[in-house]
């Protein structure tokens, strides 16, 4: 669902004033400046101003805010409910009973001149396929895009997006190349990590270095992008009917970073057996050991369970114990 000239929606509290539009002007009074009722595209109250109109309307109607995400807005009806998820002017919603979605759907139409999507299938550059067995979220199409943007079309493939044995560090000596190309990349392969936990680490190594890239770091991302030519078609599954239980791991290495000798964490959270968030982070300190990397590292892992098991709340979700696993390996 499409909200269309959403912000034209907003009603304004302050008092602001325009000068006169091409078009709109008023000859005979050329000094005259009009007040606002309604919020216009460009100010800065205008994302608030919509939000209150939508949320007032929604709050009227029945629904319940979220605690936790002010976002979400939640109905309920005996044993059904209908969730509300809004992004700006986009809205996502689904329910246990499909009479809801109709009349949720004939709610907002009667107050909003609105464009139905139908089934999502699309959402902020993310692929989404509905099927019986679950849901499949994937980027193919944007990396098909990247690739032949950034003419890695042809050539050969890799079975990893970094080799391992290899240690990537500022190259002080080595020729330098374009930096605004090099932070195109760098930055079109971080929206791609949304669907691509593989790439994350590699990615966000790379990342370091986009002040004073070098042609051996240029060489690192280019093999990604050869390993996402080989891997367009993966994607992340969500079984239907997965039993819930959250639960976090976290590793790290120690003194990986060759020029700081600092450590990297990296984590990844799942709902279930399915995977709902990771990063990959240079620690902020020096580790002195081993053991002072996990800990750091199983630090920075809880705080997004943590977080989530607020969240999951709104979704009427709780979780009394999430467990967080560290990887250690034998000596």
């Amino acid at each position: 669902m499409d909200v269309k000239s959403a912000f034209l929606n907003g009603i304004i509290q302050e008092e602001v004033y325009v000068k006169q539009p091409p078009g709109f002007e008023n000859f005979s009074r050329p000094n005259d400046v009009y007040r606002l009722k309604k919020a216009l595209y460009g100010l800065k109250q205008a994302p608030r101003a919509w939000y209150d109109r939508l949320s007032s309307f929604l709050l009227q109607n029945g629904f319940t805010r979220g605690k936790v995400d002010t976002t979400l807005f939640v109905f309920e009806k005996g044993q059904d409910c209908l969730l509300v998820q809004i992004y700006v002017d986009d809205i996502i919603f689904g329910a246990t009973n499909e009479s809801l979605c109709k009349k949720f759907s004939k709610l907002m139409q009667g107050e909003f001149e609105m464009s139905m999507m139908g089934e999502l299938n699309f959402f902020l550059g993310l692929q989404i396929k509905q099927c019986q067995e679950g849901i499949y979220i994937s980027q193919s199409k944007y990396t098909n895009e990247l690739l032949k943007k950034f003419g890695i079309e042809e050539g050969r493939t890799v079975s990893t997006p970094m080799a391992t044995n290899v240690k990537i560090d500022k190259d002080e000596k080595g020729k330098s190349v374009d930096e605004s190309k090099y932070r195109g990349m760098i930055g079109s392969l971080l929206y791609l990590t949304a669907s691509r936990p593989d790439i994350l680490h590699a990615v966000c190594l790379c990342a370091r270095f986009q002040s004073n890239p070098k042609e051996s770091h240029m060489s690192s991302v280019k093999r990604i992008f050869r390993y996402l030519k080989g891997t367009i078609q993966y994607d992340l599954f969500y079984p239907k009917n997965e039993k819930l239980s959250l639960k976090g791991y976290s590793d790290s290495d120690y003194a990986g970073n060759i020029d700081d000798w600092k450590s990297t964490s990296g984590s990844c959270q799942f709902l279930g057996d399915c995977p709902v968030s990771w990063f990959s982070k240079k620690q902020n300190c020096v580790s002195l050991s081993t053991a002072e990397a996990k800990y750091i590292s199983a630090a920075f892992c809880c705080t997004q369970p943590l977080w989530m098991k607020q969240t999951l709340t709104d979704y009427k979700c709780s979780f009394e114990n999430v467990p967080i696993f560290v990887i250690i390996y034998p000596l």
